[in-house]
């Protein structure tokens, strides 16, 4: 058996329709709506080849390859002669400034995008890019770029020289999945994974504007794991997001990929199983389970493991083609929200091609902390129709909005407890080939949605990258 706590009370169906809790909304706040406002070409040649039935430039784990500050939004993308660009504009601006960045992509794998962060101590512009499994190429901006956009040139000038190191600083030989998260005090945080999947481990790195400092390891990759079919001893956490609320406390769900296939039911399924979610709040430094409970700390001896209680907010066995990395936010009241998508057990309790099956009948799911602390679910009536992931973003009335593969929207109300989701967009004239990359700041900032996709294409054959405006209730 496992010393974990599934806390399956709270999560009896897959559409749990809650009492109204204090907290969740007024009754005079409006509901959700998206207005399209407008849509801008970053690129009309992007790279484009599909791997891992995903795209480089379009990569939902990709966090923060559209981000906006101080009245600019940057985007990041390899261009059809695989050099590595961002891009910058004034909010509402239909035209884009580019520069590059002095790197061209290696390898025809969509792992290996681009991340991006602002340390806000010294207004700088940081890059990671183009890694899976292996070294990294890192570029950071001259200090204050971020600060004065209407003072300083958008040149190559203001970048600095790639380097594959943080500032001297080796993290990793086997390095993949960078995410920058801001700290509330201005600091910038790097989270990535050691080694591979299957048998990796969570790590996060730390710029004080003056140099970057390792903190180490998180989570681990050992333990045993035993579903219904066999055991496995070996895995990877891989995270749905890393993000601090306005509070200063840092969230994070996940899935566990276990390295041993014998845990499915059959081949050709995928190995992830149950949503976990911890929370740290020093800074990443100790890591709790939902009870407070402390279950891990960054560079010490005691790690998040599959084996600690109380991780699981929901249970789900690796036979449903449960989707890593999928998306998360945190409301007005600093509480977790997340999309996870599986096969529901309606269809099967045993799916045997990950694609199709999730293709044919995946499901996008809403999965909430509420006001008394409870975990609630709540199935978004929207069939994926892919098997990509699904982006989740809450605007200023908490309301919810799931970004589905090729653009649709679909969206929920907070003073409904998130019962009444509806499809906002149908992605009517987008062309977009799968997962968008969402501004997870632009929000907050001027209640737009924003998001990166690319157009469908076929082969190598390059294609239009574009950015998507709706705004939000005012």
């Amino acid at each position: 058996m496992h010393r974990r706590t599934l806390l399956a009370a709270a999560l009896t169906g897959t559409l749990v329709t809650p009492a109204p809790a204090s907290g969740t909304a007024r009754a005079a706040d409006p509901g959700p709506s998206v207005t399209r406002t407008g849509t801008t070409t970053l690129d009309s040649r992007a790279i484009f080849f599909v791997s891992y039935d995903g795209l480089v430039n379009n990569n939902a784990f990709q966090k923060n390859g559209l981000l906006t500050y101080k009245g600019h939004q940057y985007a990041a993308w390899y261009t059809a002669d695989r050099n590595a660009v961002v891009g910058r504009r004034a909010l509402g601006a239909g035209t884009w400034s580019t520069v590059k960045v002095g790197h061209t992509l290696r390898y025809d794998d969509s792992h290996n995008v681009i991340s991006m962060g602002v340390s806000r101590v010294d207004g700088r512009l940081h890059l990671n890019m183009d890694s899976h499994s292996d070294g990294f190429t890192y570029v950071k901006s001259v200090a204050g770029l971020m600060d004065d956009p209407g003072g300083l040139s958008w040149t190559a000038s203001r970048f600095g020289a790639p380097r594959s190191t943080l500032d001297g600083l080796t993290l990793t030989s086997q390095f993949t999945y960078p995410q920058f998260v801001a700290t509330p005090e201005g600091r910038l945080q790097l989270s990535y994974r050691v080694a591979v999947s299957g048998n990796g481990r969570n790590a996060l790195a730390e710029y004080d504007g003056t140099r970057w400092t390792a903190l180490g390891e998180w989570s681990s990759s050992t333990g045993t794991y035993t579903s219904a079919h066999g055991s496995s001893t070996a895995r990877n956490m891989y995270l749905h997001g890393i993000d601090y609320d306005r509070n200063g406390r840092l969230h994070s769900f996940f899935t566990w990929r276990e390295q041993n296939g014998a845990v499915m039911c059959a081949g050709g399924g995928i190995t992830n199983h149950d949503t976990g979610y911890v929370y740290s709040d020093d800074r990443g430094r100790t890591w709790r389970n939902s009870a407070g409970t402390v279950v891990g700390t960054t560079g010490g001896s005691d790690k998040v493991s599959v084996n600690d209680a109380g991780l699981v907010v929901d249970p789900l066995g690796p036979d449903h083609s449960l989707m890593n990395q999928e998306s998360q936010f945190t409301d007005s009241a600093g509480r977790p929200h997340a999309i996870i998508s599986y096969v529901p057990g309606r269809f099967g309790q045993c799916t045997t091609d990950y694609v199709s099956d999730r293709t044919r009948n995946g499901r996008a799911f809403h999965l909430r902390r509420n006001a008394s602390g409870t975990w609630q679910k709540t199935e978004i009536p929207v069939p994926l129709g892919s098997s990509q992931r699904t982006r989740l973003i809450l605007d200023r009335y908490d309301n919810a909005y799931a970004v589905f593969p090729f653009g649709r929207i679909a969206g929920a109300s907070a003073a409904s407890g998130y019962t009444d989701w509806r499809i906002l967009f149908d992605g009517s004239g987008l062309s977009a080939f799968g997962e968008v990359v969402i501004d997870e700041t632009r929000v907050a900032q001027d209640g737009v949605l924003s998001f990166m996709y690319q157009e469908k294409s076929t082969g190598t054959t390059p294609s239009a990258l574009h950015v998507a405006d709706f705004r939000l209730p005012a």
